[in-house]
């Protein structure tokens, strides 16, 4: 088969050409057409080029979600430079770090005084009219992207995707999005989930409903009024709707959504088959994978209720399995590591800046546990790491606990996950605290340096040290000590 592929930006002028006036971008009673996008970003690209920005550069993009999140990534890709998305709402220690991780030729989202010496635009930057809204010389970045992701060291990495900015639209969709249809957009555009699936949908020629953070019943009524063919969800989200009245859940008509794909957190096996039960097996997926991209699995519904609490079959172009402590195969049925390549090789898909991958012999793991079926399903078990689950979200406790450990009265600090039936891991603080303090302070003083959804939502101070005398936390466990306590 012959592969047309096409730079991003040709792909964006190509729908505008096609069909102007169709939507592209909705968010918050604001609509876009193709062709109002594809000016738009030929005259924001033009200004970030004034700015600074060249082939291959990468652009700090910290945008809420909205049209202006569209609108910046595409004028970064059509100077063949690379975006990379952080949270709008980060720290400025956080920013930082990741900035001097990233050293982008840009940052767009924040005042321009705020890093001295490096190109800043705030958030709703409007470039100069005198500028040229027509087309630009056709330009391919050799990394399409490069979301950022805390680490088990306490400090930021950005995953870097090796793949460039240029796909064939014609080819078959893994992700089952469908051109020129309509796709809803829940989730937060920093995270590689909804940033990769609203990009995929928008280069399809999908309509994006952009919502400006997650709302349990206005989801569902953006599904009925827009006639939404493809959804994402995270379990924290499926459970907030799960638990609308049935009056109200009920009230709304989702006849024309054909994909309802969860991913990013364990879903409770209760609360997947309700939705199956709800929407009908056929609409309900599901999707394993790392935004490094070296191995993803999918499984419909269907498959699902023959393989209760699988993740599906790695998709054919990925292989994985299970390896031992020493880094044997395990056969089918036992719990060991999983560890996944893909066909294109090892490192093909990414790369790390400020990180190592973990790897054996090519192979690499992103730290889950689980085992493998005799037909090759794969199914999770728990994760060798202590990175905690929240709503989707991954949290990494050093990073907790460092800016715990920089209060004045936080002697040493242990942050673990601990169930919850809303975000599935809820990020729980054991504070050793060389003399009283109140727990706002602690949160006010966590949100001056983490995200907030870092901020521990539970404290629990203690006189005792969490560190033995080499230094080692018992993270393991403190955790299992707090389990048998709310279980008691």
């Amino acid at each position: 088969m012959q592969v047309a592929l096409q730079s991003i930006g040709r792909i964006v002028a190509g729908l505008a050409q096609r069909d102007p006036q169709r939507p592209a971008l909705t968010h918050e009673g604001r609509t876009l057409t193709r062709h109002e996008l594809e000016l738009t970003s030929n005259r924001l690209a033009r200004a970030y080029e004034r700015l600074g920005v060249r082939q291959n550069d990468m652009v700090t993009v910290a945008l809420p979600n909205g049209i202006e999140f569209y609108q910046a990534c595409i004028a970064v890709w059509k100077l063949g430079a690379t975006p990379q998305p952080v949270s709008a709402r980060l720290p400025r220690p956080e920013l930082e770090a990741i900035v001097a991780l990233a050293q982008p030729a840009l940052i767009v989202g924040t005042a321009a005084e705020g890093f001295p010496g490096r190109a800043a635009v705030p958030a709703g930057y409007v470039p100069d009219t005198v500028l040229s809204d027509g087309p630009l010389p056709d330009r391919v970045a050799t990394y399409w992207k490069a979301p950022t992701s805390g680490g088990s060291t306490g400090r930021p990495k950005i995953i870097v995707s090796n793949l460039p900015s240029e796909f064939d639209t014609d080819l078959p969709n893994p992700l089952r999005i469908e051109p020129d249809r309509v796709l809803l957009v829940p989730g937060p555009l920093y995270h590689n989930g909804p940033f990769i699936f609203s990009m995929t949908g928008l280069l399809r020629g999908n309509h994006l409903v952009v919502m400006s953070r997650f709302d349990a019943e206005q989801t569902l009524q953006l599904l009925e009024r827009w006639r939404v063919d493809w959804v994402n969800l995270v379990p924290t989200m499926m459970h907030r709707i799960w638990r609308l009245p049935p009056a109200v859940r009920n009230r709304y008509d989702l006849s024309a959504l054909r994909i309802m794909l969860h991913l990013a957190a364990p879903c409770p096996p209760w609360l997947k088959d309700e939705w199956i039960r709800w929407l009908g097996p056929a609409r309900v997926h599901e999707l394993y994978g790392g935004t490094e991209g070296q191995g993803t699995t999918w499984i419909t519904g269907e498959e699902w209720l023959t393989h209760r609490g699988s993740v599906g079959k790695p998709l054919p172009e990925y292989r994985m399995k299970i390896l031992d402590a020493d880094g044997r195969e395990l056969p089918p049925g036992e719990v060991g590591e999983l560890y996944m390549l893909p066909d294109t090789g090892p490192g093909s898909t990414y790369h790390y800046i400020g990180a190592t991958p973990k790897s054996r012999a090519g192979w690499e793991s992103l730290g889950d546990m689980g085992w493998m079926d005799a037909e090759g399903y794969v199914y999770l078990t728990d994760r060798d790491t202590d990175m905690i689950l929240s709503g989707g979200a991954n949290v990494y406790p050093a990073e907790v606990e460092a800016a715990l450990d920089a209060h004045p009265l936080v002697r040493s600090s242990c942050v673990i996950g601990l169930p919850d039936d809303d975000m599935g891991q809820r990020v729980h603080a054991i504070v050793d605290a060389v003399e009283a303090v109140q727990e706002e302070e602690l949160r006010d003083h966590m949100a001056q340096l983490v995200a907030g959804y870092k901020v521990p939502r539970t404290f629990e101070l203690v006189s005792q040290p969490l560190r033995d005398d080499a230094g080692k936390m018992r993270r393991t466990q403190l955790r299992q000590e707090r389990l048998r306590q709310e279980r008691s």
